[in-house]
């Protein structure tokens, strides 16, 4: 594994991990001695401000995110996999889920599914649980804040959800 690789790989552990990672822990996991990690670390630092080093390891500071949209879209049932794919396969992360009912108002509800597993793991309890997917009660209109490392992640994402026909509209605000 080359260092580009190795240090893409550790952004993921990192942004994967809600608990730091000491440099011993990644060291094993990446098959690399420990001065390697650090000197991966410090080469990251200057691209990620958000990479911290703590006395337990290091973290990804979920506080300092670069931009953030909410993306509203609408689309069917059997497109709630593609939709939430499509957003995590190019670099988002979604945070929730928005619906603007015309009586209860606004209704948030997290999701935090960052990973194919994640969306897996979500639409697996939905059938479960016999749940009905929230953009049921606004006719399928709804909203996701999606969080992104760069806004053209961002714009990207817009590009493709409105190739495939679900974005309704988005606006991107920055975060410092």
């Amino acid at each position: 594994m080359g260092g580009e690789e190795r240090r893409k790989m550790i952004l993921e552990l990192l942004d994967k991990e809600q608990r730091p990672l000491s440099g011993a822990r990644l060291s094993k996991l990446l098959g690399v001695s420990r001065q390697i990690v650090v000197q991966d670390i410090a080469l990251l630092k200057l691209k990620r401000p958000a990479l911290l080093s703590t006395a337990r390891g290091y973290v990804m500071n979920d506080s300092v995110r670069d931009c953030e949209t909410v993306f509203w879209v609408k689309h069917t049932d059997e497109q709630i996999e593609d939709e939430l794919n499509t957003i995590i396969d190019l670099g988002g992360r979604v945070e929730n889920v928005i619906v603007e009912h015309n009586v209860y108002g606004r209704i948030i509800a997290e999701l935090h599914v960052s990973s194919r597993r994640d969306v897996r793991v979500f639409l697996d309890k939905l059938k479960r649980e016999g749940a009905t997917p929230l953009k049921e009660l606004t006719g399928g209109t709804h909203g996701h804040l999606v969080l992104a490392k760069e806004e053209d992640v961002l714009n990207e994402i817009a590009q493709e959800l409105s190739e495939k026909g679900y974005l309704i509209a988005d606006k991107i605000k920055m975060k410092g």
